[in-house]
């Protein structure tokens, strides 16, 4: 059955018109009622990331909009399932795998590989950050120094987000994509929360960011066993 374009706005349930912001709220509210972390169906999650995939980009929003490669998430699927005609000649299937496989590891090596090490230099100094500031809050060194430590961190993230978007995740590693896109935001969520902590001292900010941390350090280091496990 041929797709349409609403397809894509129905699985994240937001109308053609939405905006991006729209778009990305209405994703990171359903893919974290969906995650199989909380007990969600995977084809739910395939199925919101591969709406995701198409309309957070303004040009393949477009092409999708005016029915250009509607097909293209499902090709990509069948690509990804290792699914093939019969009668294909055995050296075309094993020239498909070799170029899936170099596909997955440039995407670990170009895309993980520095997005991993780029919310290290996020994560990893919080802590010591955190008690620097403890020591007198309301010292105005002191949070000029945890100010510029969020700027820093701020400007890492968009460097991060860069990344994320510069090469898709290949099939094979979708999944694996997926939660690494969960832990960017969460320490992008994190960093808002901290900032608006600076604002107002209000503590409840500052709990928040710490917990998001916390959780992004635990997704981080499963992201890493993961990783281990993905077969190249």
């Amino acid at each position: 059955m041929a797709r349409t374009p609403a397809d894509h706005y129905a699985t994240l349930g937001v109308p053609p018109g939405a905006t991006t912001d729209e778009i990305k709220a209405a994703y990171r509210a359903l893919v974290k009622r969906h995650h199989p972390d909380a007990g969600g169906d995977q084809r739910t999650i395939l199925a919101l990331n591969a709406a995701w995939e198409v309309l957070r980009d303004g040009d393949r929003r477009r092409h999708y909009d005016h029915g250009a490669g509607l097909g293209s998430p499902a090709r990509t699927a069948a690509a990804g399932s290792g699914t093939t005609g019969k009668g294909a000649p055995a050296g075309r299937h094993r020239g498909a795998g070799a170029a899936r496989d170099e596909e997955l590891l440039g995407w670990l090596q170009q895309v993980y590989v520095p997005i991993d090490r780029l919310i290290g230099q996020v994560i990893n100094p919080f802590p010591a950050q955190l008690r620097s500031l403890a020591a007198d809050p309301y010292d105005d060194d002191l949070m000029e120094a945890f100010c510029a430590f969020l700027e820093q961190s701020r400007l890492r993230m968009e460097k991060v987000e860069a990344l994320y978007r510069s090469r898709a995740c290949p099939a094979a590693a979708r999944g694996f994509g997926l939660s690494l896109y969960h832990c960017l935001s969460q320490v992008q969520d994190a960093l808002v929360e901290l900032e608006r902590y600076t604002m107002g001292y209000v503590d409840s900010y500052l709990h928040d960011g710490k917990e998001m941390l916390r959780e992004a350090r635990q997704r981080r280091s499963r992201l890493k066993e993961e990783r281990r496990r993905v077969e190249l």
